[in-house]
């Protein structure tokens, strides 16, 4: 594959992901100010971008817009991008002078690069526009809008990298140093794009598109890292609950009192028409196993544990699960023993399970379904063993 092919399809990847990044953070984005500004500055980003692929300039050249035109425009647009960064930059500093001082700039830079296009009115510019190239040669407008972009992206990154140092928001910190990176290849593509406008060559415009995409995918991972964080913390929840859900069904069965809700029939309708949003769910049900877990310890017989522990390592559990393995099969001769009606003793904590942490819960759920009835209840005739039912 050719350079060109390759900056052709990540150019189109990453307007199609910018896009796609645009339209599912527009609605949380815009109704947060401290999202508002990066929303923003990509948008812009997009616009520019897209407007610099062949495919797109072709398209609207085909319709009848002049080339010098799409040119002109995506040359704004980009320094109206290198603005919104400032300013998004600025915003957090409160200053209200300061967002004024950037905001005129922006006007200025933006009103001198269009002042200077129309002064450069005398020169054939079709016969010197091309597809990816300048919409004016003259080196005063190029000075100016290289120099806003350079400056824009300079200050993005010192700012961006500086603050993800010291906030302690995992989203913020992996939203700025993912912008902060887009900014450096932002500042390789404008160096090299003033190389090849004074000396270099048109074999570099497909690297230089490598770059510029490569930089527009980096601005939508800027942008979505929300939206991955909420999915990371979903599947998190979605994996509790499923692999709980066994264990917390049985104890619960038993112990009713800690639930706030019955169990569902199956595991499977609990995870796809969940009473409460999944993390809260995976939430309820870690606690109410390790409730369920303290009840249950007035019905642990004395030795369970270690005759559990002896009968895993005889089953031939690994050596790193034998305590959960226990753990699960001094559980199920107390849930059995409750079940029966077993008078409670003197409540005989477990090892292993103080806090409760959902990885002990984890494991012990892990070891539950080949352990639950390794332990016979001693007082108990051999048809009154309340049957555990499996999927």
């Amino acid at each position: 594959m050719s350079a060109s092919e390759l900056a052709t399809q990540v150019g189109l990847f990453s307007i199609v992901t910018m896009w796609f990044a645009l339209v599912l953070r527009a609605r949380p984005a815009l109704r947060q100010p401290h999202q508002r500004g990066l929303w923003l500055t990509v948008l812009a980003a997009a616009i520019a971008i897209t407007l610099f692929q062949p495919e797109v300039i072709g398209r609207l050249t085909h319709a009848g817009v002049e080339l010098h035109t799409v040119a002109l425009t995506r040359n704004l647009i980009g320094v109206l991008s290198a603005g919104l960064v400032l300013l998004f930059m600025v915003d957090s500093t409160r200053v209200r002078r300061l967002r004024l001082t950037v905001a005129a700039g922006l006007t200025t830079v933006m009103g001198a690069l269009v002042a200077l296009d129309l002064l450069q009115g005398d020169h054939p510019r079709e016969s010197v526009t091309s597809v990816q190239g300048p919409a004016d040669p003259a080196f005063s407008y190029w000075l100016i809008l290289i120099v806003a972009h350079l400056v824009g992206d300079a200050v993005a990154l010192v700012v961006c990298w500086s603050y993800s140092l010291r906030t302690g928001d995992r989203d913020l910190v992996w939203s700025l140093r993912l912008f902060a990176a887009g900014s450096v290849l932002a500042l390789v593509f404008w160096c090299g794009y003033l190389w090849h406008l004074y000396g270099g060559t048109s074999a570099m415009l497909p690297y230089l598109s490598l770059i510029i995409g490569v930089h527009g995918c980096i601005r939508a991972a800027s942008l979505l890292v929300p939206t991955a964080t909420a999915l990371v913390r979903s599947w998190s929840a979605l994996r509790v609950t499923w692999r709980l859900w066994p264990l917390w069904r049985d104890l619960v069965l038993a112990v009713p009192q800690v639930a706030l809700s019955s169990p569902q029939r199956t595991r499977l309708q609990e995870v796809l028409r969940p009473r409460s949003p999944l993390a809260l769910q995976a939430h309820r049900q870690t606690i109410e196993t390790y409730d369920a877990l303290l009840d249950l310890q007035r019905f642990v017989q004395p030795g369970a544990y270690e005759e559990a522990h002896r009968h895993a390592r005889r089953a031939g559990v690994p050596e790193h699960r034998l305590a959960a393995a226990a753990l699960a099969g001094t559980l199920g001769q107390a849930r059995r023993a409750k079940l029966v009606g077993a008078p409670p003793s003197v409540p005989r904590p477990l090892p292993g399970v103080e806090h409760g942490s959902p990885a002990t819960l984890l494991g012990i759920a892990r070891m539950w379904p080949s352990m639950t009835d390794a332990l016979p209840w001693h007082d108990e005739p051999v048809d009154a063993v309340a049957p555990t039912h499996r999927e």
